[in-house]
């Protein structure tokens, strides 16, 4: 279990969970449905940085007879669970109640609070993001952003990251709705803050469910891991050809590695069966990430033969 992760899980579920306290007392006192949609919104990132924890107790359990190869992938189910969350119960709850607000607008009665919760909410959720942000930073293996979130194995940071990422948009959708609202005299800009907060809260779990779904069906390992692993195999002289090579995240830090390989025909058996355990042990010492190696000796000829086989 990583150390950081939950680190990060921590800090937004506390941030979270102040937040939600603050931004229901302000909706009750002014009638603000921008502020009723960021208190459901702040509730749903607590209660799902709760499963994000119990996706990890559950994810850290040892393997056993009918789970051999662990528990790791649990973690990325909880991680879909929550993406459904924040689309059912933050992007639903926000838009019904951004629509019953422009049918039916109400004049927010003293927007004070709303500001005064707004910018303590902007505070709480920088630092939580920040948190989130600095641990992203510390792990990601590719170039760019966006392309680190799509690779990344990890989905109890990315998932934090773009909750706080979507909250920050929130808060400054809600700043706007309330603002204008009380400067404009139109009170239906309330409730159309709250349709674009529901707006932002559906495309953040649209692309956390795409994420997680890659991650529940079975992604490979980063590149650099792959060509590593090929390298050690393929640059053997006892190795006349690795027939193929294949990588699958188990868990964010667990990768089952599949590789067979066209060992020389000079060699005996107990020189084959030498040269498996010396690979399987250099594999694991390059990459700690990998915890399973399974190395098979065929021919190349052989290799295709049961590639077709199968087809």
């Amino acid at each position: 279990m990583s150390s950081g992760s939950k680190k990060v899980i921590y800090a937004a579920l506390i941030g979270n969970g102040l937040i939600a306290i603050s931004k229901f007392t302000a909706a009750a006192f002014t009638g603000s449905s921008a502020m009723l949609s960021e208190g459901v919104h702040s509730l749903v990132d607590t209660g799902n940085q709760v499963l994000m924890l119990h996706g990890l107790r559950k994810a850290n359990r040892k393997a056993d007879s009918k789970h051999p190869f662990g528990y790791g992938m649990e973690l990325y189910f909880w991680a879909f669970v929550v993406a459904i969350l924040i689309f059912a119960l933050g992007s639903g709850i926000s838009l019904y109640e951004g629509i019953k607000h422009i049918r039916h607008p109400e004049t927010i009665s003293d927007p004070t609070w709303n500001y005064v919760v707004l910018g303590l909410s902007m505070l709480f959720e920088g630092w939580a993001w920040t948190v989130a942000y600095k641990e992203f930073q510390s792990t990601k293996t590719e170039k760019g952003l966006w392309r680190s979130i799509i690779r990344s194995k990890d989905p109890t940071i990315f998932t934090v990251l773009l909750e706080d990422t979507a909250a920050m948009l929130g808060l400054i959708a809600a700043f706007v709705g309330i603002f204008l609202a009380q400067w404009l005299g139109i009170p239906e800009l309330d409730g159309a803050a709250s349709v674009v907060i529901a707006i932002i809260l559906g495309v953040v779990a649209i692309v956390l469910a795409f994420e997680c779904k890659g991650l529940l069906i079975g992604e490979s390992a980063s590149d650099d891991v792959v060509d590593g692993i090929y390298a050690i195999v393929a640059e053997d002289p006892r190795i006349t050809g690795v027939n193929e090579l294949l990588t699958m995240h188990m868990g964010p830090r667990d990768i089952l590695v599949n590789v067979s390989l066209d060992f020389a025909d000079n060699l005996q058996a107990a020189e084959v069966e030498n040269a498996i355990s010396a690979f399987e042990t250099q594999i694991k010492n390059r990459f700690s990430e990998v915890k399973r190696v399974f190395i098979e000796a065929q021919s190349l000829i052989g290799h295709r033969e049961s590639i077709k086989s199968k087809t």
